[in-house]
């Protein structure tokens, strides 16, 4: 069992990157070394954006440069150590991103994916070309929904997924996302704009495919990770010390479920499946935080209360630091079927929240569940998925999926 391998076979080999400028916002570090090769848990960040794209199935990588390009140069070469290929094109440092990229348009693809050398995101590129060759528009940007309040936002997206508004001052009050980079261009685009050098591609370009309705959104709920300000950087380095996790639903997996149309109203109607204390104690041996998400219904149904819900959850942790487990925190949704959240399964909301609290990459945090609600939520979330059956037990699991983090760390 491994995480999820990318067949790529997309018309899409190649991603751009904005390097070039002097990230004054991370001053005093950036004094003498350009920003993305700051070192985040002792690897410089545009390290993390090169084994990303190798991991996608990206074969080459142009890289627009501006300050103090000779470090990045040294240190990268021409990509060979990373199995990818990396060329440069260098502007002077005062230099804009609008000017950088249209002077380097001899060396982009048809297609390319845009990035920017401060942000880290989970991108997954299938869903992304799909969206995008559906869409017929010319540029598909990422957005951040921006729903935890982690930064300004600074665009509207429409109810027919285009984007309506890009509001470079982030001060409109309807704004809805902010966008983080992660663009597929077309190079034609470049040829129908003339950049001038304090041109910022972002301020020049977007409002006009806005105009023409050429600008969709790709949304994501998935928080994203910078090294734009010193202010993001303990979270950034949190995200990239990447603590093994797992998420496990509850009922089925853990326990036995009710009766169809019934629910687990108390302590005495708890039962636990055979072998989950020895895969709870072997994730816990192994370093692994353990998350529990759960639909409970039976709240909004009155057959019990938030604090029967509570009695149950802290025996059940009770029970299983007893047995040498750990259960770090467990989520539920108390809402009906038809209330509309975005928490009940198989939406992902509980997921998510997961995510942000703990500075996960879902893309790499395995969750367990019992049937295809559970299935449909990973799938929302971007999480592998196991599904446990008679056949493939939780202890099966835990064990490969064990295995599998230690031969990745040797």
């Amino acid at each position: 069992m491994t995480l999820n391998q990318i067949d790529h076979n997309l018309p899409i080999t190649q991603a751009v990157i904005f390097a070039g400028g002097e990230g004054k916002r991370l001053r005093p570090m950036t004094e003498n070394r350009p920003k993305p090769m700051i070192e985040i848990n002792g690897k410089v960040f545009l390290e993390y954006l090169i084994e990303q794209l190798k991991e996608q199935g990206f074969t080459k990588v142009l890289l627009l440069l501006g300050y103090l390009p000779e470090i990045i140069q040294d240190y990268f070469q021409d990509g060979e150590k990373w199995g990818i290929q990396i060329e440069y094109f260098i502007t002077p440092v005062e230099c804009e991103t609008g000017y950088r990229i249209q002077q380097a348009k001899t060396k982009l693809d048809p297609y390319f994916l845009l990035m920017y050398c401060d942000n880290y995101w989970p991108l997954n590129i299938e869903p992304m070309w799909r969206q995008y060759q559906e869409s017929g528009a010319s540029m598909l940007l990422t957005v951040y929904s921006n729903k935890d309040h982690y930064t300004k936002n600074n665009v509207k997206i429409g109810s027919d997924g285009f984007i309506q508004i890009y509001d470079k001052d982030r001060s409109q009050l309807d704004l809805n996302g902010v966008e983080i980079g992660y663009a597929l261009v077309k190079r034609s685009l470049i040829d129908l704009f003339t950049f001038d050098k304090n041109e910022k591609f972002q301020h020049s370009l977007y409002p006009r495919l806005i105009e023409s309705r050429q600008m969709v959104a790709y949304y994501t709920n998935h928080r994203y990770y910078s090294i734009g300000g010193l202010e993001r950087l303990p979270l950034t380095e949190e995200f990239f010390s990447q603590s093994p996790t797992v998420i496990l639903d509850r009922d089925g997996v853990l326990n036995r479920k009710a009766p169809k149309a019934c629910y687990i109203e108390n302590w005495e109607q708890f039962q636990w499946q055979p072998y989950a204390f020895e895969s709870l104690r072997l994730f816990n041996q192994a370093g692994f935080r353990v998350i529990v998400i759960t639909n409970q219904a039976g709240i909004h149904f009155g057959v019990m209360t938030e604090d029967d819900l509570l009695d149950i959850h802290n025996r059940m942790k009770q029970d299983v630091e007893e047995s040498g487990g750990k259960i770090h925190e467990i989520y539920h949704c108390p809402h009906g079927w038809d209330d509309g959240c975005d928490c009940r399964k198989p939406n992902p909301g509980m997921i998510f929240q997961a995510q942000q609290d703990y500075n996960l990459d879902l893309s790499r945090t395995y969750f367990v569940g019992d049937d295809d609600r559970d299935r449909q939520a990973a799938e929302a979330a971007g999480c592998p998925f196991f599904m446990v059956s008679q056949d493939q037990m939780l202890l099966d699991f835990t064990k490969q999926l064990i295995q599998q983090n230690i031969s990745a760390l040797v």
